[in-house]
C-alpha cells in the first residue's frame, strides 16, 4: 500500500475494534510539541515543571493551580487551551467520537487548527488504502484552506498556506514543520499524466486541483464526502456532482463552506442569483441516502444538495462539521 499524509499523525495512533482511532500517549506527545508549548528559555521554572511532567506523563491531571503559577500570561493562555483540548480527546471512546462530540457541543475556545487536524487524522483513517490521489487530492479541501483561481474556463484550487509562503508571507504550520516536511518548490495541476507524483508529494500539499473542468476531481470530492458520512455517521450516501441546481421541490441543502451556505440560503428563500454570486459557485452535488428510514421524513428519499462557493476573498475553508451537523438524520438515528 502506497502511505500518503504521514503529517496527519497517523503512525501515532491506533485503530480500535470498531475501525476508529485510539488516543494514545504518542498522539497527546505530538500536540505537546508544538512550538507555542515548548518552553522557551526564558521560561519560568514552572512552566518547565510543568512541560517537563507531562512529556513524562501525558495524560496526568493538572490542577488549576499549576496553570496559575506561570509567569507569562500567554504561556496561560495556550496550556488551558490544549489542555481543554487533550481533556475532550481523552474523555470520548476514540479520535472520531471526540471530534463528533465537538462539532456537535460547544466550539467554543476549541481553535480551528485543531479541528482540521482531527478531521485530516480521521479522513487518513477512513481512506486507509484508498489508491487515487484525485480523491486524496480533494480531500485535502477538508482540512486544509485554498486559494481559488479562475483560469481560462477552469477552477484551480491550491494550498492557501504554500501559496502564502512561497509569497513569503506565511510559514509552514507548526505540524508539519515539526514532522521535518518542507515547502515545494513547484506547484502543479494534479492531472491523469502526473497523478503518480502525488505519493511523493502528499505531505508538501503542492498539487493544485482543477476543480472546474476535470470532471475526476469533482467525483473525487463527493467520493470523500461519502466516505466521511460513512465512517463518522454510519450512514451509506450517493453523492453526484451536478451540472446544474433545477429542482422545484428543493427539500434541504447544507452549505459546505460559508459562501456556499449564503447562497444556498438565497435560494431557498427564492431569490435570485445575480452574476457575481453565480460566478463564485464552484460546485454542487447531490446526496441521496442508501436507507431513507435514516432521514427526516421531510426529505425521505428526495435529494440533500450540497454547495460548495469561493467567498470574495478567494480563500476558500471547507466545513466539513456541516455535514456532521447538517444532514437531515432523522431522530434517534444519529450514528457515532
Amino acid at each position: 500500500m502506497t502511505e500518503f499524509w504521514v503529517s496527519s499523525g497517523h503512525h501515532l495512533t491506533q485503530r480500535d475494534a470498531g475501525g476508529g482511532l485510539a488516543v494514545t500517549d504518542e498522539l497527546i506527545l505530538a500536540y505537546l510539541a508544538r512550538p507555542e508549548l515548548v518552553p522557551p528559555e526564558e521560561a519560568c521554572a514552572a512552566e518547565r515543571a510543568l512541560y517537563a511532567s507531562l512529556t513524562a506523563a501525558p495524560r496526568r491531571q493538572v490542577a488549576a493551580g499549576e496553570i496559575a503559577a506561570l509567569a507569562d500570561a500567554d504561556a496561560r493562555e495556550n496550556w488551558e487551551v490544549i489542555l481543554a483540548f487533550r481533556d475532550r480527546l481523552l474523555g470520548a471512546r476514540s479520535v472520531e467520537a471526540a471530534y463528533l462530540s465537538l462539532v456537535r457541543g460547544n466550539l467554543q475556545g476549541v481553535p480551528s487548527l485543531f479541528l482540521n487536524q482531527l478531521v485530516h487524522l480521521i479522513l487518513r483513517n477512513a481512506l486507509d488504502g484508498c489508491d487515487d490521489p484525485f480523491v486524496l487530492r480533494a480531500a485535502e479541501l477538508f482540512f486544509r484552506p485554498q486559494r481559488v483561481s479562475f483560469h481560462e474556463g477552469r477552477v484551480l484550487l491550491a494550498d492557501a498556506e504554500v501559496i502564502a509562503a512561497r509569497e513569503g508571507s506565511a510559514p509552514l504550520s507548526p505540524l508539519v514543520a515539526m514532522l521535518g516536511q518542507e515547502a515545494a518548490t513547484e506547484l502543479d495541476v494534479l492531472t491523469e499524466a502526473n497523478a503518480w507524483t502525488y505519493w511523493s508529494r502528499s505531505d508538501a500539499f503542492t498539487m493544485a486541483l482543477d476543480l472546474g473542468s476535470d470532471p475526476r476531481s469533482r467525483a473525487g470530492l463527493a467520493r470523500v464526502i461519502e466516505v466521511f458520512v460513512q465512517h463518522l455517521l454510519n450512514a451509506a450516501v450517493r453523492v453526484s456532482p451536478l451540472d446544474r441546481l433545477e429542482d422545484s421541490d428543493w427539500r434541504w441543502f447544507v452549505g459546505l463552506d460559508a459562501e456556499g451556505t449564503r447562497i444556498g440560503n438565497a435560494l431557498w428563500r427564492g431569490e435570485t442569483l445575480d452574476a457575481a454570486a453565480q460566478a463564485r459557485m464552484l460546485v454542487a452535488f447531490s446526496l441521496v441516502f442508501d436507507d431513507p428510514a435514516q432521514v427526516e421524513p421531510a426529505v425521505g428519499a428526495r435529494p440533500v444538495y450540497l454547495l460548495l462557493a469561493s467567498p470574495q476573498d478567494r480563500t476558500l475553508q471547507v466545513k466539513p462539521h456541516n455535514l456532521i451537523v447538517g444532514l437531515p438524520l432523522a431522530a434517534g438515528r444519529e450514528a457515532g
